[in-house]
């Protein structure tokens, strides 16, 4: 793709959009920044673009900008149905999202993982292997490492391990990676996407692309994961913690191994992988199957998953404060990935709940923490603390109690720790009602934990 020269409309100036801009400088295009934010409302966040020329029309309606663009590019926060998509579509001009701008871009083998909960564990460390392995290899994506950054710097020898979330699915043409992966399915972002059924659709355009010498790796143990392998052009990978599979990677005799045209080569014992719980199990076969497919040793392999400690802001442990562990878990920004980190706990916990409303249902959620005996005392906080009160005495749970601040709530939480027990920040929501994102969040929280004295 050429853009030389062109007049590209950048809409949303977040992280993902400061990236587009300085890609399509770094390509001869001349962006023009569009937000509904004004200038002033940025601080210094874009200081770097200033003196680029770039065009500035922030706090401006993106739709009335369209005249003087021949190429729009959307940041993963502009949904698919804004009134810019619509308008660029009736007046034909070209629209894509910042992830396709840099795939068209962009030099080097790309793979790409998606799911609902564990994708950043997963590319992360999926990339420790390659990188182990002696390759130049990038982690980017819906991490907060936009994939325009890797465009400036990348080569065509370079491996790049891809973050997707179905806000970038949405706006994709040609993106194509060799190996994908779909970790997991279960309800999220449904204020945006209506209807799990949309939103599976969208999760399932990561393969939509693919070739038969591209590789699709599938969670055999998710039903709705599994019913996808039939649809599929590329050939079909699953991984299990639970069954057998004909090629992949899965768990036998506690050992991970991966197979590979009906024969099992063990990698490691399943217990000697660093990072906890089941679902981080589902995470390392995940890896393992895409690194085995293209060839990383599974000595390096096996090497990495007995080394990986975790990736910050997910079942993060920060303090051991007066016998207490305090645990950060703010990427816990769905249900399902709370009640991962709920599985995960093997003391005595209180549990910080609550944010930004998705229109999430937290009845599920409600039942583990009944049902794992582990959860002894609740604190809420957030858009959903009323909701999720409800429904937790809907299931009988009463052990409950509502602040406003994460200063109260880590006070609180102290106050109803238990010696040799932990405190688990995993809100289960979005942050936006409180900070700017979850990493702004577990920030929070792990500079007061760290303040207590």
């Amino acid at each position: 793709m050429r853009v030389e020269k062109k007049r590209v409309l950048v809409v949303g100036m977040a992280r993902s959009g400061v990236a587009a801009a300085r890609l399509l400088i770094h390509n001869g295009a001349v962006p023009i920044l569009s937000d509904t934010k004004d200038l002033e409302s940025f601080g210094s966040q874009l200081d770097e673009l200033k003196d680029t020329g770039c065009e500035f029309r922030l706090g401006k309606d993106p739709v009335s900008l369209l005249s003087d663009a021949d190429l729009v590019v959307i940041s993963p926060g502009v949904p698919i149905d804004a009134p810019i998509v619509s308008a660029a579509k009736e007046k034909a001009i070209p629209l894509i999202g910042e992830m396709e701008l840099a795939y068209l871009l962009l030099q080097g083998q790309v793979l790409a993982i998606t799911g609902t909960n564990g994708k950043t564990t997963t590319v992360t460390l999926l990339g420790k292997m390659f990188e182990n392995a002696g390759y130049m290899t990038y982690v980017a994506g819906n991490i907060g490492y936009p994939l325009s950054t890797v465009a400036l710097k990348s080569k065509k020898d370079d491996i790049i391990v891809t973050e997707v979330s179905s806000f970038q699915l949405e706006s994709i043409k040609t993106f194509q990676p060799h190996v994908a992966a779909m970790l997991n399915i279960t309800e999220d972002h449904l204020n945006r996407h209506g209807t799990m059924a949309q939103y599976a659709k969208l999760k399932q355009r990561i393969f939509e692309n693919q070739s038969e010498t591209d590789i699709a790796v599938l969670n055999l143990d998710d039903p709705t994961v599994a019913r996808m392998a039939p649809k599929l052009k590329g050939n079909v990978l699953f991984f299990s913690r639970n069954q057998k599979v004909a090629e992949g990677a899965c768990v036998e005799n506690q050992k991970v191994v991966f197979v590979s045209k009906g024969v099992s080569q063990p990698v490691c014992d399943v217990d000697m992988i660093l990072i906890p719980g089941p679902h981080n199990l589902e995470n390392a076969l995940a890896a393992t199957a895409m690194a085995a497919s293209l060839g990383v040793p599974l000595a390096v392999i096996r090497h990495t998953l007995q080394s990986f400690t975790g990736v910050e802001h997910r079942i993060e442990k920060v303090r051991v404060f007066q016998g207490v562990v305090y645990i950060n878990d703010s990427k816990g920004t769905n249900v399902d990935s709370t009640i991962k980190a709920v599985q995960s706990m093997k003391s005595p916990t209180v549990l910080i709940l609550g944010g930004y409303d998705k229109h999430a249902d937290f009845l599920p959620l409600c039942k583990e923490i009944v049902d794992s005996g582990m959860i002894h005392d609740v604190v809420l906080v957030g858009q959903t603390a009323q909701q999720i009160q409800r429904n937790l005495e809907e299931v009988g749970y009463t052990r409950t109690t509502r602040v406003y601040s994460m200063k109260e709530a880590i006070d609180m939480a102290r106050s109803l720790a238990r010696q040799g027990g932990n405190v688990l920040l995993s809100p289960a929501c979005a942050s936006f009602d409180m900070f700017r994102d979850y990493e702004h969040r577990g920030e929070v929280f792990k500079e007061l934990v760290n303040q207590l004295s």
